[in-house]
């Protein structure tokens, strides 16, 4: 025969159970939740993965934007810099702006440039026809690149904007690459 204390022991520990599996369950949909949570708002200034066709815009010469450029590297043995770190811009217009990146090991490496922008709700309006982010870039021991990032930013952005910031962290994809 069970006694009280064994009926709630039992009840607790079904209780904290089930709590523990609620919870494991909330941290696995957290990164969905917060991908459609950035799509609906606008937020994290994630930029397409894919290269857009040129589209013919009315240049804004009204109006004059700056566009800033920043760099860092994750866990990548690299050297990693923007050769414009700022830019004077007309919405509208086109520009292309060259990176410099610098394998430091000696071992071929494969790395990967992940883009945001800030503000983030401006990311919708950043439109990029060719981008060294959109693939693995493949480096030789010591070798250098230099890579270019062709963009406009749609003459629609909202005045508000004067001025974007457009950042990129290298990792180093080298071991999940020789699987």
């Amino acid at each position: 025969m069970s006694t009280d204390v064994e009926i709630k022991n039992r009840r607790l520990l079904t209780r904290m159970s089930i709590f523990a599996v609620l919870m494991f369950g909330f941290g696995f949909a957290l990164v969905p939740l917060y991908d459609v949570f950035c799509d609906i708002t606008g937020l994290n200034g994630k930029t397409g993965d894919q290269a857009i066709a040129e589209t013919v815009y009315n240049i804004d010469t009204e109006r004059t934007l700056t566009m800033e450029f920043v760099t860092s590297v994750g866990d990548a043995p690299i050297e990693f810099r923007a050769e414009t770190a700022k830019l004077s811009i007309h919405p509208g217009q086109y520009y292309t702006v060259n990176f410099y990146a610098r394998n430091l090991t000696d071992r071929p490496m494969v790395a990967r440039a992940i883009p945001s922008v800030t503000p983030g709700l401006a990311a919708e309006f950043l439109q990029k026809t060719e981008c060294f982010c959109f693939n693995e870039q493949h480096f030789a021991p010591g070798e250098a690149l230099s890579m270019p990032m062709r963009f406009v930013i749609k003459p629609d952005l909202p005045e508000k904007f004067k001025t974007v910031t457009l950042a990129y962290t290298f990792f180093d994809n080298t071991d999940s690459n020789s699987n």
